[in-house]
């Protein structure tokens, strides 16, 4: 700000002309930010409600196939009595040329139990998301048990703009419509891939209560207070077809005072309830911060740690850990780094049950499907379910999907999550205003 003092010149009907003319292009300023900021957010609410056809199969509840888990007598070596194991919803996006990334971790992170919606933004071509589907259903498996479909109207996904908060709204509503039996929402990018198996996470996630999120979240602000909270931005992803960056406006705001922001990450690990309490319950909450992070960049890792320690029903329901291991720079600097080779046991040890981020075709990824998960190429993760051969294809053969067989993931997830909770201590970390 100057704080030079200038003569006020004497008062004459040219100075009162120039002031109308300046009083009136501010109005106008003001009056093209209010329908920029009304144009984006209806726009935003537009793509969410829009409904999604998959190239696999339309979207209705179809029964799996009654050969793909036989009916067989429990053997002596399985445990009756234990919980039956949970179902995890997983949204895996990806951009053009990520359609064997996607893959990839479909593999990785696949289990009868689960469903599994895959999304190409709109930076692919039609034809990658056709042969991605075309893909999906040559595998027998995926055919069989009809668990895994493909976004047929896909979204943009920017990164900086809400249109990310956007895209995971969209997918986790059409995952509420195709199945009613799931517990928990993941949503993963083509960078992110398992630390440990699925029997490993269903396993220790069937002796947790059904209403916990695991959410990063703080209240400390800081210095995101001048550079992700108060510029006011328009995200063309909303609105376009063609990819256009997002653009500034040159007003900022303030901070509001009707609800405390939260900041955290984008991976996030929630219960169907919040879900369906974000998308489809009668507070008004959800949709009162969805008019706020509209214009906000960054908005999607502060979107669901807001709505969670905002609300009354849910504030007490937060972890704050997402099971996510991510490796930062030793500065300032807030961008994750690639996962690199000798920080393999360090991120193993973490007990995390996912890890990002991974460049594409990374070595690391072919140990962890050596050594952890015991995967091999092109084939999904042996568990309990696969009654195969080992010498041939294990999971050839299908088995009882509810029958878990966790190795020592389960084990180091288990360390990692009664941390977590121990002596209460999640309770001090719980949504805390600073």
């Amino acid at each position: 700000m100057h704080n030079n003092h200038q003569q006020t010149p004497p008062a004459s009907p040219y100075n009162s002309n120039a002031a109308a003319t300046t009083t009136a292009s501010k109005d106008n300023s003001k009056a093209t930010v209010c329908i920029i900021l009304a144009t984006s957010f209806f726009s935003f609410l537009f793509i969410i409600a829009l409904p999604s056809t998959s190239p696999i199969r339309p979207l209705t509840i179809i029964r799996p196939d009654p050969a793909l888990f036989p009916n067989r007598p429990i053997s002596l070596t399985e445990i009756p009595s234990a919980p039956t194991p949970p179902s995890i919803a997983y949204f895996i996006s990806g951009s053009a040329g990520d359609s064997a990334r996607i893959l990839r971790v479909l593999l990785a992170s696949y289990h009868p139990r689960n469903h599994y919606l895959l999304h190409l933004d709109l930076s692919a071509s039609q034809t990658e998301r056709d042969r991605l589907a075309i893909t999906i259903q040559a595998i027998p498996i995926f055919k069989a048990a009809q668990n895994v479909d493909v976004v047929g109207k896909s979204d943009y996904a920017y990164p900086r703009g809400p249109s990310a908060i956007s895209s995971t709204l969209h997918g986790a509503s059409i995952l509420l419509r195709l199945a009613s039996d799931w517990n928990w929402f993941i949503s993963l990018n083509a960078g992110d891939y398992p630390l440990a198996t699925q029997d490993d996470i269903l396993h220790i996630l069937s002796y947790l209560p059904k209403d916990l999120n695991f959410v990063n979240h703080t209240n400390y602000i800081g210095w995101k207070e001048s550079k992700k909270l108060k510029p006011i931005i328009v995200d063309t992803g909303l609105y376009l077809l063609e990819k256009e960056e997002i653009f500034y406006a040159t007003q900022k705001r303030e901070l509001p005072t009707a609800f405390k922001l939260f900041s955290g990450s984008s991976f996030t690990m929630l219960t169907r309830s919040f879900v369906e309490f974000c998308i489809l319950g009668t507070d008004n909450l959800p949709r009162t911060l969805l008019m706020y992070f509209t214009n906000t960049p960054y908005s999607y890792s502060n979107y669901f740690p807001t709505v969670l320690c905002n609300s009354d029903q849910y504030k007490k329901t937060v972890i704050n850990h997402n099971l996510l291991h991510v490796a930062f720079n030793k500065t300032f600097s807030t961008k994750p780094l690639s996962l690199k080779p000798e920080e393999f046991d360090a991120m193993i040890q973490s007990g995390a049950a996912f890890a990002t981020h991974f460049q594409f075709d990374s070595p690391v990824l072919d140990r962890i499907d050596q050594e952890i998960l015991k995967r091999s190429p092109g084939k999904v993760v042996p568990g309990g379910w696969c009654l195969g051969d080992p010498a041939n294809d294990t999971c050839s053969v299908w088995g009882d999907a509810s029958i878990l067989r966790p190795g020592p993931g389960a084990k180091r997830l288990k360390k990692r999550i009664v941390d977590l909770l121990a002596d209460d201590k999640y309770r001090s970390m719980q949504c805390r205003y600073e």
